[in-house]
């Protein structure tokens, strides 16, 4: 080892003379030395643009559960037309229309009892690989059974059974009545394998992302604190696949999203837009090309004085407090005189952009047009007395009412301020609360004791809130307003709807319209003048969004009837790319 190391030790002293010898020959020429590493070019290398669509949007709350009243907003309807398999999604003209990339067939296959069997497509699966399957159905049916706060729960609480064969993919239900509007259930299915055991249970279902798709989508990314979304292809669906790479959700203000617009750097926006911002999309029209279109949403803004309520038990109190109401006004500020003001709700039931919607608001009267006459008339008759200081009052105590809406959702919370306004300009004291959205539909309308009794008084008198749709009007009409019935199959109570109110003499006809005994226009024409009597909902207006697409896309556009733009984001194409 010594011999090894001392030749390397000599090699190392010879290196300085042999160096110093190359320098001087070097020196004696003029040309300069050789380069120890040749150059070499270095070529740019295009990055290829990623095929997307960047949609902008005003908003991007957590809450994605299709199902239940807390979570409805434009990006929940968005994301779960995009993400979630149904059995029937709405046809152009807003029929339902089986969904053939999730199922083989859907019909009636026996009457006594009335049955209907589902034929879900072998390759059908989950993002993760779990396949879609009756687990699926049965999940969603026990859950819009039993939970509160729920979008049309009514036509699942007719079902007493549901039976799994040939592995799950086919499903047999039974329904304890026949119900003609069976095609409107099992929409926006979702992923029982991994939700039926999350901690947590229904509540914490989709709160802040989807554990699972079944679409041309997948989620990448959702980041509420920088306001994006990411869909990107999925690569486990059994369909073509989508045209784009990916789909942005990004959210900014109305005039971030026109400027964005104006650059080329959002190609789509959908945003609710009041009157300026319609102006700034129209301005912008004129220079690029744009093109906007309304979109109505599934919801129609609602004003609910809940009977069950002690203050407002009495019929004339709430026809009072209706007759106080300036109608005209809280849809001006609710709508902001955007797309929403051409869609006032003269109907308690059907929402005006559906057809068959009809006028059965009554004319010249409340909640019409307000009338203080009738407002002290009825509340004189009910006992109360007015103080000098203009306050209603009875037995020493000031006529007080609690009014609630859900926190920071838009335009409820607005509204809200406005009625509590109106009210307390009439004389009467309002408590206006805004609990969060999940709160105020699992546990304070449904007269759960909230966590924390301290934050909002539990006693809920009128509520500003959303009446919501899937398409089936009988079904709304019968989780509106119709009284609590039994589950077949279930031992937990069924939940009463947001306003508690039950009228006997209606129920036989609210059940007829569902079980297909009644037309429902017939059924509605003997059951809404009882209702505007009973002065237990004021609609005001459906919440619409705008739609604007650059020409730089394709395949964008309002879509079905309440279905949501992005239901037919597969079809999204890029034309500059």
């Amino acid at each position: 080892m010594r011999g090894s190391g001392g030749t390397g030790r000599g090699r190392a002293r010879l290196l300085p003379v042999a160096l110093a010898v190359v320098l001087a020959v070097a020196g004696c020429t003029n040309a300069p030395p050789p380069p120890l590493v040749s150059p070499t070019e270095v070529s740019a290398i295009p990055q290829e643009k990623l095929n997307e669509v960047v949609v902008g949007i005003d908003e991007l709350a957590g809450g994605y559960n299709p199902h239940t009243l807390a979570d409805q907003s434009t990006i929940t309807t968005a994301l779960s037309s995009l993400l979630l398999p149904s059995a029937f999604r709405a046809a152009p003209d807003g029929t339902p229309r089986l969904d053939t990339t999730i199922m083989v067939s859907a019909g009636v296959t026996g009457t006594d009892p009335y049955t209907v069997t589902y034929e879900v497509r072998r390759d059908a699966s989950w993002s993760d690989g779990a396949p879609v399957a009756a687990e699926d159905f049965v999940y969603l049916w026990q859950r819009m059974r039993d939970e509160p706060g729920l979008v049309e729960p009514a036509g699942y609480r007719l079902i007493s059974d549901i039976a799994s064969r040939e592995g799950g993919k086919t499903v047999e239900v039974t329904f304890s009545e026949p119900y003609p509007g069976w095609r409107s259930l099992f929409s926006d299915l979702l992923p029982a394998h991994l939700l039926k055991d999350l901690p947590g249970g229904w509540g914490e279902a989709l709160t802040d992302s989807f554990p699972a798709t079944a679409g041309p989508y997948a989620v990448k990314t959702i980041d509420a604190a920088r306001g994006e979304i990411i869909l990107e292809r999925n690569d486990r669906y059994w369909e073509r696949p989508t045209a784009l790479d990916q789909i942005v959700l990004r959210r900014s203000t109305h005039s971030g999203t026109v400027s964005a617009l104006a650059g080329g750097d959002d190609q789509v926006a959908l945003v609710r837009a009041d009157a300026i911002a319609d102006n700034l999309l129209a301005d912008l029209a004129t220079t690029t090309q744009l093109t906007t279109t309304p979109v109505p949403r599934p919801e129609v803004v609602q004003v609910l004085l809940r009977p069950v309520s002690a203050q407002l038990a009495d019929q004339r109190v709430r026809r009072a407090l209706v007759a106080a109401l300036d109608r005209d006004a809280l849809i001006v500020a609710g709508t902001g005189n955007g797309p929403s003001a051409g869609l006032r709700a003269d109907s308690l039931v059907v929402p005006p952009s559906a057809t068959g919607h009809t006028a059965t608001l009554p004319q010249d009267a409340p909640p019409a047009r307000p009338d203080p006459a009738l407002t002290e008339q009825l509340l004189t008759e009910a006992g109360y007395t007015r103080s000098a200081g203009g306050q209603w009052g009875r037995d020493g105590s000031p006529l007080t009412v609690n009014l609630a809406a859900p926190e920071g959702v838009d335009p409820y919370a607005q509204v809200a301020e406005l009625v509590r306004g109106q009210l307390v300009a009439a004389g009467i004291t309002v408590a206006l609360a805004t609990p969060d959205a999940e709160q105020l539909f699992t546990e304070l309308l449904p007269g759960r004791a909230p966590e924390n009794q301290a934050a909002v008084d539990s006693r809920v008198d009128i509520a500003v809130v959303p009446r919501a749709s899937s398409g089936d009007f009988a079904s709304d009409l019968a989780a509106s307003f119709g009284c609590v019935t039994s589950s077949p199959g279930s031992s937990t109570p069924v939940p009463a709807n947001s306003a508690a109110f039950c009228d006997e003499s209606l129920q036989p006809a609210i059940e007829a319209a569902l079980t297909g005994e009644m037309m429902l226009s017939d059924a509605l024409a003997q059951i809404e003048p009882v209702l505007w009597q009973q002065a237990v909902a004021v609609p005001l207006f459906q919440v619409a969004d705008v739609l604007a697409v650059l020409p730089t896309v394709s395949g964008v556009d309002a879509g079905a009837p309440l279905a949501g733009v992005l239901a037919g984001a597969a079809e999204w194409r890029r034309l500059d790319r």
